[in-house]
């Protein structure tokens, strides 16, 4: 069965100044290298649709949504923060982000595709409850979970971060619900400088020094993220897929390559095949140097899909 790739035109119209590393270019580098690579026609390919508001508001507060939406700016910029801001384009492309993890939810759990990977940006997992930060606005895998439990009626779901950041904003969101397990590495001390004090029962968290490489990372998979896996035998994976501690990537100092995340890929497949009917949802996180995460993100959906 085919994976689900989705996108949408709107993704690549959001842009934060021809400075920031989180550029409409990065889904580029993604189509170029699936093309170039071959993989782009073994995909079934679908627009993403806007998230609805109901869908957002399992995750994120009303007023801060009615927020996003007074800040929109009709031209220009308009700040969040230091590194974050929106563009005219942002709230549309962030409803559309949010959106493709909803539809690859209900094509997978319909069995329309077995797995799904959303090629699409603002990314998502900084965006707290309440709050925009670290390029993010809304929390796309943390939607897609909450609508996964509350419209399919499943009872458990695990989430997967391998950014080299924290997911602080989904945990934000999910701490404490336990019937979401999140497991995640992220390169400590560093942005956004938490994640290591006390989390939640159903996080967890495990933080790695810099320049730690795929060694590392691969024990830590095997001694802790499957053992908990197993354990609670998600109905659904998801997956926040950020590509930047990829060692060529200069937005983080870990050590990973290619052959890296297709490992961890093709360990998180074996868990679905046990627990979840094959149904793997993952969405686009960072990943800044382009060649990196072009290649990454091959490497990544060969082992989704098995090609």
């Amino acid at each position: 069965m085919e994976t689900l790739y989705l996108t949408h035109p709107s993704c690549r119209l959001h842009e934060m100044g021809d400075w920031h590393p989180e550029s409409p270019q990065r889904l580029d580098a993604i189509n170029d290298q699936l093309l170039s690579s071959g993989i782009m026609s073994y995909l079934a390919h679908a627009e993403a649709m806007p998230a609805p508001d109901e869908a957002i508001l399992r995750a994120h507060a009303a007023a801060y949504l009615e927020r996003l939406r007074r800040q929109s700016p009709a031209t220009g910029y308009y700040p969040v923060d230091p590194d974050t801001s929106m563009n005219p384009h942002t709230l549309e492309a962030a409803l559309h982000a949010a959106g493709a993890g909803i539809q690859a939810v209900d094509a997978v759990m319909a069995g329309q595709a077995q797995t799904a990977f959303c090629a699409v940006r603002p990314p998502g997992h900084h965006a707290c409850r309440d709050r925009a930060m670290g390029f993010c606005f809304l929390n796309n895998v943390a939607i897609a979970a909450l609508h996964a439990l509350a419209h399919h009626g499943l009872s458990r779901v695990a989430i997967i971060d391998f950014d080299v950041h924290h997911g602080n904003g989904t945990e934000d969101i999910l701490a404490g619900d336990e019937r979401v397990l999140m497991c995640s590495f992220f390169q400590h001390p560093f942005f956004p400088n938490c994640g290591v004090e006390n989390p939640a029962p159903n996080m967890l968290n495990e933080p790695v020094p810099a320049y730690s490489d795929g060694a590392v990372v691969r024990k830590l998979v095997s001694d802790h993220w499957l053992p908990r896996l197993d354990a609670h035998r998600p109905e659904l994976i998801l997956v926040s897929a950020g590509f930047d501690a990829h060692r060529e990537d200069d937005l983080g100092q870990m050590r990973l390559v290619e052959a890296d995340y297709a490992w961890i890929t093709e360990r998180l497949v074996e868990v679905a095949a046990r627990h979840a009917g094959h149904r793997i949802v993952s969405m686009l996180e960072g990943g800044y140097n382009l060649s990196a995460l072009g290649r990454s993100v091959v490497a990544h959906i060969r082992a989704l899909g098995g090609l």
